[in-house]
């Protein structure tokens, strides 16, 4: 089910019926043991301890984050975790922020946090709720994190490792094998907050050394044999500038970004499932040590969303881009969201695709179907139709200015902008002596079977008159230049003679007189195979040769002033939106968005 257009997104739904999941479960059995109201303090920002501990209880009865790394744009993945961070929050009358883990300076862009901004805005998701902003930046946390970090080492719980990576990660062993204790982890805390001191005020090279967490080099889970938790790093950060030389890891800033917040549901994919222990260890030991305040975060794992024919793999997307494979982020054929709305992608229609996958414990693959499916449901109801020709020859009426006095009468005709809705108007076009029609709609020598032209047979004139078949001109090549036909008189659409010949074809068209001339863009999936990068293959070798035609087609004349971002449905070929970056009404651009079915995997 869609959010309609005037839901507010974080608020408390007013649903029926919720789709009940293992995170519901989890988040009614917690509100329950709480009352309906948890023991939870929050002072209205982020903060530590004693910040919230000022603070009254919080008005949110949950809150949940969705932490995007500004690094790149994000996909159609992204919208599972987008929607289900904000959707259980809107549920359970709670508050979703919006949270950029921008910890890495090396690869964080201003122009990826505005883009993201921007997408999950489209997506129908709003992080502001009762006048205040719940956007937050992990980098505004970096002095709280490195105070944690030298009050793990002071606790005995951290320490400053000098080997070489090569040396690490030959230490660190392996499934079958336990790790090897450092040489610098006993070396007693007054040493270790010394380097660690050193490594913040610069006097040690990049790679140099590393704040490693002391807890088990022999554990069975390999993300508990002392992860790092700070290195060295001289880049500038677009937020904090050349402030800080030095930066948490992801794994340790994570948990502290979600404690500080007062997140209580922290909601990730399955990936992070190992990294939960280092997850609880690391905020118990903060809490303990009096900086953060209980009851702590909980995190809770589902399985990632995979959508057949793309890859959503940031670096594999990066290099489409930087080869050339693709026309930006933007393309039309990339699984980026920005792409996806480029192509005629409704927010609706992906919330609907999203939902009905639900939420399990499992990766899953969805084929790309559901997606066009959703979205042909979204538009079917909305969207106006219109005719346009795509393959067009001409269709010559021989006796045209003898069915009405002159080859210069315009002979008016007219069809609703939409079949179930009446206040969209009527679309108005007219005929004239010379039509472009779709070249599949002419054969000298008919298929069993076919009801269009062919010389001698009857067809239609969608909204117009029957017209019967005579022939064709050719080129010199014996490439068909014309198809010729004769109006039937007294067969116009909506008079008393309409019904006087029966048909079995019905074929659109353009006045050649007043088509509008147009780029449409036919877009296709951008891979040949559902998952292009299976077993570790090389993706580009599936790359679809066909991913994109470029036509020049004839539409009727209400697509004449049409907007860029307007979806249409053009009639017998499917789904169109006006593309936003090159539409001018000067230059109508059009890109195709899907068929009318399904025509893949039949």
């Amino acid at each position: 089910m869609s959010l309609p257009h005037d839901a507010k997104p974080n608020a408390p739904s007013d649903e029926a019926h919720k789709p009940h999941n293992f995170l519901r479960a989890i988040i009614e059995r917690d509100l329950e043991q709480q009352g309906g109201q948890p023991e939870r303090h929050f002072a209205g920002t982020p903060g530590d301890a004693a910040h919230h501990a000022a603070g009254p209880l919080d008005p949110a009865r949950i809150r949940t984050r969705f932490p995007p790394e500004p690094n790149g744009y994000l996909h159609i993945g992204h919208a599972k975790s987008i929607c289900l961070n904000f959707g259980l929050a809107r549920d359970y009358g709670g508050i979703c922020h919006l949270r950029f883990d921008d910890t890495n300076p090396e690869k964080e862009e201003q122009e990826y946090v505005d883009a993201i901004k921007e997408m999950v805005s489209w997506l129908g998701w709003d992080w502001n709720q009762g006048g205040t902003s719940h956007l937050f930046f992990a980098s505004d946390y970096f002095d709280f994190m490195y105070r944690a970090a030298e009050t793990l080492i002071s606790a005995g719980h951290a320490y400053v490792d000098e080997q070489t990576p090569e040396q690490m990660r030959a230490h660190r062993g392996d499934f079958t094998t336990p790790g090897v204790n450092s040489p610098f982890r006993d070396l007693g805390v007054a040493h270790h907050l010394q380097r660690f001191r050193e490594m913040r005020d610069g006097k040690h090279a990049d790679g140099a050394m590393v704040l490693r967490a002391k807890i088990d080099m022999a554990s069975p889970n390999i993300n508990l044999r002392d992860p790092a938790l700070y290195r060295i790093r001289r880049a500038t950060h677009h937020n904090t500038g050349d402030q800080w030389c030095i930066y948490p890891m992801y794994t340790f800033a994570h948990p502290i970004e979600d404690a500080l917040e007062r997140i209580s549901h922290s909601i990730c994919t399955l990936e992070f499932e190992d990294q939960r222990p280092f997850y609880d260890w690391l905020l118990e030991h903060l809490a303990e040590g009096g900086l953060l305040a209980k009851p702590l975060p909980r995190q809770y794992e589902f399985g990632r969303l995979n959508l057949s024919y793309v890859v959503t793999s940031k670096r594999k997307l990066r290099q489409l881009v930087d080869e050339g494979h693709v026309d930006g982020w933007d393309d039309p054929r990339m699984p980026t969201l920005v792409g996806m709305r480029r192509r005629g992608y409704t927010p609706e229609s992906i919330r609907t695709m999203v939902e009905g996958t639900g939420v399990t414990k499992q990766n899953a693959w969805l084929d790309y179907g559901v997606l066009d499916g959703c979205l042909r449901a979204d538009l079917e109801g909305k969207a106006a139709r219109a005719m346009a020709v795509l393959d067009p020859v001409k269709l010559k009426l021989s006796n045209y200015a003898e069915i009405f006095g002159s080859l210069e009468h315009r002979e008016p005709s007219g069809a609703p902008a939409h079949p179930h809705l009446p206040e969209l108007g009527q679309r108005q076009f007219s005929l004239g002596p010379e039509l472009w029609i779709e070249r599949e709609d002419f054969m000298e020598q008919p298929a069993k079977g076919y009801h269009r032209l062919y010389p001698g047979n009857k067809a239609r004139l969608k909204a117009g008159y029957v017209v019967e078949c005579t022939g064709c001109e050719k080129d010199a090549e014996g490439q068909i230049t014309a198809v010729l036909a004769a109006i039937v008189p007294d067969t116009k659409s909506g008079t008393p003679g309409a019904d006087a010949i029966k048909v079995k074809g019905v074929i659109t068209w353009v006045g050649v007189h007043e088509g509008v001339a147009a780029e449409v863009r036919l877009y296709d999936r951008l891979f040949t195979e559902a998952q292009p990068d299976a077993g570790g293959r090389d993706f580009l070798e599936v790359l679809n040769p066909a991913s994109l035609k470029v036509v020049t087609a004839y539409l009727e004349p209400s697509m004449a002033a049409v907007s860029a971002d307007t979806k249409v449905q053009f009639e017998r070929h499917g789904y169109f939106v006006a593309d936003r970056v090159d539409h001018r009404a000067e230059r109508p651009v059009f890109n195709k968005i899907t068929g009318l079915r399904d025509g893949w995997g039949k």
